[in-house]
């Protein structure tokens, strides 16, 4: 008999930042927030934090928030994307990456779909069929 090693979840480095994170999220009034703990499936970072603003403007000025909450923290964002066009935008802050989109783009891409553990999408698509 065979036993398969469970993969293992390393403890979370930085639940400092999500918090901060979250809290800016809730204050610029984010719509769907939505944390994922990756750290089983990817090295590239411990958590995925997804969130809706109701239009690019607000989706820009969500980013923008969160990053300034992050420099006051001392922390610096290793890269920033879509800013210009304020349908999506990516902020890499290491630990963290925060996706902020509109809900149509969001819900094209399908982000939490691609990244929620296996075992949930299972049981995600069983509650589906019945």
């Amino acid at each position: 008999m065979t036993k398969t090693a469970r993969p293992r979840r390393a403890p979370r480095r930085n639940l400092t930042l999500e918090k901060l994170v979250l809290a800016a999220l809730d204050d610029m009034k984010a719509v769907n927030v939505k944390l994922l703990d990756v750290r089983a499936l990817t090295d590239i970072t411990d958590a995925m934090i997804v969130a809706s603003g109701n239009s690019d403007r607000h989706v820009r000025a969500i980013a923008e928030r969160i990053v300034e909450q992050v420099r006051a923290a001392g922390l610096r964002p290793f890269g920033i994307e879509g800013t210009r066009d304020g349908e999506w935008v990516l902020l890499d802050l290491q630990d963290v990456l925060v996706h902020v989109m509109l809900p149509r783009v969001r819900e094209f891409y399908g982000l939490e779909q691609l990244w929620e553990p296996p075992q949930r999408r299972v049981a995600a698509r069983r509650t589906a069929a019945r």
